[in-house]
């Protein structure tokens, strides 16, 4: 008697698996899509996935921002002002 006959009818094992959206562009994020034709990463700030052309650009355009941010992160975080330094004297 083999192992596999032993075991019985069994259901194939399908995980339920959610489809993302990206946040920014609202389109679906696959798992074979490559980082060359495409591709997906995480936000630092929101920890949401988002394609890798709606993250923030770096100082080279084609080269995204470290840590990677997405656009709308990038943005808020401009137009946050920075505290002014406290001077000694």
């Amino acid at each position: 008697m083999s192992i596999r006959k032993a075991g019985g009818d069994w259901e194939p094992m399908l995980l339920g698996i959610e489809p993302r959206t990206c946040k920014v562009c609202k389109k679906g994020l696959y798992r074979n899509v490559t980082l060359f034709r495409g591709g997906w990463s995480r936000c630092t700030i929101c920890d949401e996935f988002v394609h890798y052309s709606c993250l923030a650009s770096g100082a080279v355009s084609f080269l995204k921002k470290r840590p990677r941010v997405c656009k709308p992160c990038q943005a808020v975080d401009a137009s946050v002002p920075l505290p002014e330094p406290v001077i000694a004297q």
